[in-house]
This record gives structure tokens, sequence and C-alpha cells, in this order.
């Protein structure tokens, strides 16, 4: 029986005989429904219409389907010792991306930022020797194919290593998570934030909502636990969710700017 992917959202779903009647990450009010309808492909023929592409962002190597394909987000390899932490995921694990990411260690975990970019999470553990895949457990309701090695984590942290913490920011989703790495950015220190906090078109300033294409904000005390999360950290780099959008240098002053600057325009 095949598996099934939203062509909304890139989630994919089990086998069954027929596609599930519903997406329930895209009937939530954070998500929509394609304007056609529900719609479902197969791993088989997303594979067929899309391929997975890889090459440098900022240092990191990413991974992102040609052409775009739901969200459009692309994964990060964040190289630690015994491997790769994949943050965030794709709707798609395909022999030739797999091959090119043994090359490079190999994936000893991955992280998701929230349900929006689970994608293949599943294929892509499973690829890797049943890779524990780390995501918030106040979002764990959300997965869509379950999968043993899914790390509910609780808490405002969980390390993965030395160098690598996972911290809940909150507000877009219960469980929404950063990724800390510390050796980012020649030592400096990067924050790997998905769209929990956006990079915004210009690459200086990142911005909050609690629904991007639905056009709702966050509130003020939401971005407030976002900024407490952020701040005992050090930082020079932001990497945001897609190709090119990151913050290249400065960035916890920026983040601080953007968080200021939220906060007023919202205010009374």
């Amino acid at each position: 029986m095949p598996l099934w992917t939203c062509e909304q959202c890139g989630a994919q779903f089990p086998e069954t005989a027929a596609p599930p009647s519903s997406c329930r990450i895209c009937e939530d009010e954070r998500q929509y429904v394609n304007w056609k309808g529900q719609e479902w492909l197969t791993r088989e023929k997303l594979a067929e219409r899309h391929r997975l592409v890889w090459r440098d962002d900022l240092g990191l190597v990413g991974l992102a389907l040609e052409p775009s394909f739901a969200i459009g987000q692309r994964a990060l390899l964040v190289p630690d010792r015994g491997g790769c932490v994949m943050w965030d995921c794709v709707p798609l694990a395909t022999p030739e991306a797999i091959a090119h990411v043994r090359s490079l260690g190999g994936l000893k975990a991955i992280a998701i930022s929230h349900p929006h970019y689970y994608g293949a999470v599943a294929d892509w553990g499973l690829a890797f020797d049943d890779a524990p895949v780390y995501l918030h457990g106040d979002d764990a309701q959300w997965v869509t194919r379950p999968y043993p090695s899914i790390v509910p984590w609780q808490g405002d942290s969980h390390r993965i290593s030395e160098d690598i913490l996972l911290l809940r920011g909150g507000g877009h989703f219960a469980g929404a998570t950063m990724l800390h790495w510390r050796r980012g950015a020649d030592g400096r220190g990067a924050l790997l934030t998905g769209d929990i906090a956006m990079v915004a078109m210009d690459r200086r300033s990142v911005s909050f909502m609690y629904s991007y294409p639905n056009y709702i904000p966050l509130n003020a005390s939401a971005v407030r636990r976002i900024a407490r999360a952020v701040a005992p950290l050090a930082f020079d780099r932001i990497y945001g969710a897609w190709w090119g959008k990151n913050i290249a240098s400065d960035a916890k002053a920026a983040f601080d700017r953007s968080v200021e600057r939220y906060l007023a325009a919202i205010s009374d």
C-alpha cells in the first residue's frame, strides 16, 4: 500500500489503500487546505515530479525539493561529533540524497522546529538506523506518521550534545523549537529558528506570527517568551527556514531590535 503526502503542507501519512480523508495540519488555522481541495501524492509520484537537491547555505549543507513543493522549506545538516543533526525535514528522502548525507558522516539525530516541517521524517530516520527524532512533546499530537524513534522531549530545553541545544520558544506552536549551535559561525554561535522567528526579507531582522498564511500575529506575551528563551545564548548568525533567509552577522543584536520593533508595532 502507498504512503501518502499532503500536497499543501508536505506531511507524510501512513500506508493505506486510499488516501486519508483530510490533513489535520492543513485544517488547523495556522495552515490552510489547498484551494483545489485536499489533494494527495504517493511517495512514488512525488519522487517523479520533484527531486532533492543539496547545496551550501551560509556554511551549512541544505536539502530541498526542486521544483519547490508544499511550504518549500529546506532542511539543514549541522555537523556534530558522531554525525550530522538534520534540522527540520523535507517531504521526500531519495537514495541519492541519502547517499550524499552518508558521505558527510550520516545522521546521528533529527530535530524538528514544529509540525509544518515534519515532512518525511520517518523515512529519513529509518534510512539512518532509526536515528532519534527530537520534537517537543507539546506538539506530539500533530505527528501524521508515527515512528518508533520519535523522542517527545519535555520542558524548555533539551541538549543533544555539548554543542547542540534545543530550546522551546512556543508561540507559533506550543512546542515550537529553535536550535542553538555553539560552534556555529566560526565559534561565535548560530541560532536555527525555522520560522519560530522568521528571518525577514531584509535579512537584517526577524518577525513573529501565529499563522503566516492567514496573517494572525503573535501577542506580546508570546514574543516576550521567545525573547527570554534566546536571551542567555551567544550567537552571531541566524538561519531561517528557506534558502538564503539568514542573518549572516550581528544576529543577536538584530534579534533584540526585532523584538522591540515588533512589540512597539502591536502596542496600543
